[in-house]
């Protein structure tokens, strides 16, 4: 592997995001929306492999009090190997000196994020684009 980091996003090939967030799997998101989301995001990590982008992530942050890490992917073949994880802490690292960094993860993916330091907020509230999609996979209930 000939692994390099990027923190800003002038080489992206946004098609390729594109595709990785299909694969990963994190869902359809369009190219022009993820330039609008990182773009607008303090902290932003993408890894290569030999130019191929294999793994994303970026916080969304106030520089004092909330940073929300979000949009965490790994392409298919490099999952399992750790890279997902050095993502996960380098936003840590970057979103030091907030009084908390948070996330939102998909169910049955919580144990990873509870090993890496984070813990389970009981009083978190969302609202979704699409509501029902998000009640049925489980990201939220009604109770």
């Amino acid at each position: 592997m000939n692994i390099e980091w990027l923190f800003s996003q002038e080489k992206v090939n946004w098609s390729e995001l594109s595709d990785l967030y299909k694969v990963a799997p994190l869902g359809n998101k369009k190219s022009e929306d993820l330039k609008k989301a990182f773009s607008n995001s303090m902290f932003k990590c993408f890894i290569l492999d030999s130019g191929k982008l294999v793994g994303v992530g970026r916080a969304l942050a106030d520089g004092i009090d909330c940073s929300y890490i979000c949009d965490v992917a790994v392409l298919p073949g490099y999952q399992g190997s750790g890279l997902g994880k050095k993502i996960v802490t380098k936003l840590v690292e970057l979103s030091k000196g907030h009084k908390k960094i948070i996330l939102y993860s998909y169910p049955g993916k919580e144990m990873f994020y509870k090993k890496l330091g984070f813990k389970r907020m009981s009083s978190a509230m969302a609202i979704f684009e699409n509501q029902n999609q998000a009640l049925e996979s489980g990201l939220v209930n009604d109770t």
